[in-house]
């Protein structure tokens, strides 16, 4: 199946390289990219009057093997397990410490034998959410929905060298710096607005960190689906 997909930089990237990736990101090591054209000039235009690229490519992923975390069989929880295992994730209690450890032992994904991942973006401003659901301040609900309000859509992350040879530069488009960082700093401003929103509703029925803890709750438990 081949896809076009796009990577947002302030440079353009004709030929990515698996060793560039940072292994601190949402997946680990890899090339992220978006199927939105806005979210990645957004992306390229990360720092006040920089310009930068959508860089647009087509994605052949025939023959690979592909985890899509927004698939039904996986929850919230298998993508906050992975982000926890890659990204500086910090909680800030004793339980939310305990939670970390607990929901990357109970819902981690192996990512290893995949070639492409695809699932949720959390950026920075979104990110908050994670840490608040780890810290028993929002429900596993309240977190999903968060994500979805975000609207950063799905991203593809390409993890091993087959899939960077199967991956061919199709152009570029041009960010105006001007336009999509205001754009960025305005999406951030929305992640708090949304927060406040969130931690405003009803979440009587939703489960929280210390539910789960307390009922030593298990990847296939109906309730977080």
């Amino acid at each position: 199946m081949q896809k076009e997909i796009l990577h947002g930089s302030e440079y353009i990237i004709k030929k990515p390289e698996l060793r560039l990736g940072k292994p601190t990101n949402d997946y680990g090591q890899g090339f992220y990219c978006t199927l939105l054209p806005e979210m990645a000039k957004e992306w390229a235009c990360a720092m006040p009057g920089q310009d930068g690229y959508a860089n647009c490519y087509k994605l052949d992923s025939t023959d690979m093997k592909v985890l899509n975390l927004s698939e039904d069989r996986y929850h919230v929880l298998n993508w906050l397990a992975v982000l926890a295992m890659n990204r500086d994730f910090r909680a800030s209690t004793p339980l939310g410490i305990e939670g970390k450890e607990y929901i990357i032992r109970e819902f981690g994904v192996d990512l290893m034998p995949y070639d492409i991942i695809r699932g949720y973006r959390a950026d920075d401003s979104y990110f908050a959410f994670a840490r608040a659901f780890v810290n028993n301040t929002i429900t596993a609900t309240q977190l999903r929905e968060a994500m979805r309000l975000g609207k950063l859509g799905e991203q593809v992350v390409l993890k091993t060298e087959k899939a960077f040879q199967n991956l061919k530069f199709a152009g570029k488009e041009f960010a105006d710096g001007t336009v999509y960082f205001a754009k960025r700093e305005q999406r951030a401003r929305n992640a708090e607005k949304d927060f406040r929103e969130i931690i405003k509703g009803d979440a009587k029925e939703g489960l929280y960190m210390i539910d789960i803890l307390r009922e030593g709750m298990k990847n296939e438990d109906l309730r977080l689906r």
